[in-house]
């Protein structure tokens, strides 16, 4: 059985899958040209963010070799599901192992945005600081603040736990459903609602179609102007256009972000900007995580291999 993994992953997950199968082993996103050829050339594809396996790819292969997409990651809007599902082809993913990883950066983002710490640290490695100062750097106080949640699944929900119990904040959050987060989160009715209340917004809706600028100028307009808007779900989760005015204007005091709408181009007027904190897509970038995530992958397509339905299956 021939696999392709489109970029490394931990070693011992490597190691495993090539004692099992006939694994080629990429360097680069595919294209979807590359993709498109992927499916006719493997029996399973283990590929991840960047991969463009889109409707177009699935049409251009026509009835593929490849039978499994075992997906690196939570998110996989960079596949067309209903096309894979319409050539007969499993997606999977990876949910649950990177709940955790991925609410700490949310954290890591609020911190640093609210006390001003991207600024701090660039001034202090330009040797531009000139010591203690009552006025210097002042940020925005965390503790006891109202924490607003866009998307309440399991992310959302680790990244109000932090904040209820670490920070004493009031957690209200916007989804589609009531959640039980186990402990007092307050459910709001519209996106405004919560953009209106929050001292800091964080976003961790899924990918897609539903989602796509879900936070737009209306909603950034809604913020107060001395908060905080943090995102690690999907950049075009965002309308980055939007995000960049509203900051640039001084409209909110401040944002952090992980992903953005055209990884990994970050538009040169947000990397501009001292009050935006950027990290380069390190959600789930901690070393035991990214293993737990190859390994739940190559789980999945070992599942189909061997005659059985893949757990994390999403089509």
């Amino acid at each position: 059985m021939k696999l392709l993994i489109t970029r490394p992953i931990a070693q011992p997950v490597l190691d495993q899958a090539r004692a099992r199968f006939d694994v080629t082993l990429g360097e680069a996103p595919l294209s979807e040209e590359e993709a498109s050829s992927a499916l006719t050339a493997y029996d399973a594809i283990l590929p991840t963010l960047g991969d463009a396996f889109t409707a177009a790819a699935f049409d251009r292969a026509g009835t593929p070799r490849t039978r499994i997409l075992g997906n690196f990651g939570v998110g996989y809007n960079h596949i067309d599901v209903a096309a894979a599902a319409a050539a007969g082809v499993v997606v999977t993913n990876t949910p649950d192992v990177l709940t955790d990883a991925t609410a700490d950066i949310g954290w890591t983002l609020i911190l640093a945005a609210a006390r001003r710490a991207g600024e701090g640290e660039r001034l202090v490695r330009a040797g531009q600081w000139g010591g203690f100062g009552p006025q210097s750097l002042l940020g925005t106080h965390v503790t006891g603040k109202v924490l607003g949640v866009v998307g309440m699944g399991r992310i959302g929900q680790a990244v109000a736990r932090r904040g209820h119990h670490g920070f004493g904040m009031d957690v209200i959050y916007f989804n589609r459903s009531e959640k039980d987060a186990g402990l007092p989160a307050r459910q709001v009715d519209t996106l405004r609602d919560l953009m209106v209340q929050a001292d800091f917004v964080v976003v961790t809706v899924p990918g897609g179609a539903r989602t796509t600028k879900l936070i737009d100028a209306d909603a950034l307009a809604a913020m107060k102007p001395g908060g905080i808007f943090v995102n690690i779900s999907r950049g075009e989760v965002v309308d980055e256009v939007a995000l960049i005015d509203a900051l640039e204007r001084g409209a909110i005091a401040g944002a952090g972000l992980d992903v953005y709408e055209a990884e990994p181009h970050v538009p040169e007027r947000l990397r501009a900007l001292e009050n935006c904190v950027l990290l380069p897509h390190l959600g789930s970038a901690t070393v035991e995580t990214r293993q737990a995530m190859g390994q739940m992958a190559l789980d999945n397509i070992i599942s189909f291999a061997e005659g059985r339905d893949p757990r994390q299956r999403v089509n």
